[in-house]
């Protein structure tokens, strides 16, 4: 399976790697379209099996989408692993920052970036909808808030991998900004592809969303945003019609991947926007990523990006900029959920 750390910025000697080996019970259909009758919820990539589990715990009994997908993203932050949560890489200057983004089928939304100290910034961005008439927050007022709604104030300290990783990182890099290292040969080298005890990979976006029994639908995204990043860099994760966009009337729809070229697009937005002029879920998806492509051909050749949306009616699609892009989707048909690779535009 494919660790994303490495994957999101493909060159052209490490594209023909995409093709590792999956475990017998983890191969992958390679299909952009899914039929689904509701209710359904998708996550994006093979950990998104786990991040589904948790949400068709609330699915499954009929409950709201909003709920479903907030348990989703909770379950990808509580994970002892360098993936979303406080166990994830750190940036440039040994910090982990979090960034998460929450949305129902009312159009309300929350969002929090550059979060330190707090576990679930998926809940506080839900926390933040809720009760302020704000949909932002960043940095220590993120934190201030969390504080004081109630959110536990953990000191901050690397896992054992994320410093690992970080020492071998210092080793070749130096405290400044070095142009174009996220996608440099440099950057694949350095970072050491870390697995939960089921082989499957670790992750640093955990996108979802989910159309409930009654047929409203919610997503949610949270991330640790990009491995060794600059101090104080925030993604696509956290902004509407970015990472994430919820038209109920619509579809959903959220991302994941380079997230500099998702907000250049309003990517999901994009997705959103192209579904209620007609296109399917898959079509709508493959647009937003040729015009990732479009807008310059021979960086896109270097990069990954994939979408994956759902209709009102409960059909699923998804698409992405390079090969090995996979989702996973749970439904009363695969209430154990089946993960699919998407089909893309480079091969």
């Amino acid at each position: 399976m494919i660790d994303r750390r490495r994957f999101l910025f493909l060159s052209a000697l490490t594209v023909p790697l995409l093709s590792s080996r999956r475990s017998a019970a983890q191969k992958t259909d390679r299909v952009s379209t899914v039929k689904s009758k509701f209710p359904v919820v998708v996550s994006t990539w093979d950990s998104g099996i786990r991040a589904n589990a948790a949400a068709w715990n609330v699915l499954g009994k009929k409950g709201r989408a909003l709920d479903a997908v907030e348990q989703a993203a909770r379950s990808a932050e509580d994970e002892i692993s360098c993936c979303v949560g406080l166990g994830a890489y750190p940036d440039r200057d040994g910090f982990v920052t979090l960034d998460a983004s929450i949305m129902d089928e009312f159009a309300n939304c929350g969002s929090v970036a550059f979060v330190r100290h707090i576990k679930n910034p998926i809940s506080v961005a839900r926390k933040l909808m809720e009760t302020t008439p704000h949909v932002f927050l960043a940095g220590d007022g993120a934190e201030q808030f969390a504080i004081q709604n109630g959110f536990e104030r953990i000191p901050e300290k690397l896992s054992p991998e994320a410093q690992k990783a970080y020492k071998e990182w210092l080793k070749k890099s130096q405290y400044k900004s070095v142009i174009n290292i996220e996608n440099s040969k440099k950057r694949s080298e350095v970072i050491t592809p870390y697995r939960f005890d089921d082989g499957s990979p670790n992750h640093d976006t955990m996108g979802t969303i989910a159309l409930d029994a009654k047929g409203n639908l919610s997503g949610a995204c949270t991330t640790s945003g990009m491995a060794f990043k600059i101090h104080g860099r925030v993604g696509d994760s956290p902004i509407i019609g970015s990472g994430l966009f919820v038209d109920n009337e619509i579809g959903a729809a959220t991302s994941s991947g380079v997230g500099e070229e998702v907000i250049r697009i309003c990517g999901t937005h994009t997705v959103i926007e192209s579904m209620r002029h007609g296109m399917t879920p898959e079509n709508a998806c493959r647009e937003a990523v040729e015009r990732i492509v479009k807008r310059d051909p021979e960086k896109a050749k270097t990069l990954q990006v994939g979408f994956i949306a759902i209709g009102k009616n409960g059909k699923v699609g998804a698409y992405s900029v390079q090969k090995g892009f996979t989702y996973a989707v749970t439904n009363d048909e695969f209430p154990e959920g089946k993960v699919y690779e998407a089909e893309s535009r480079f091969e």
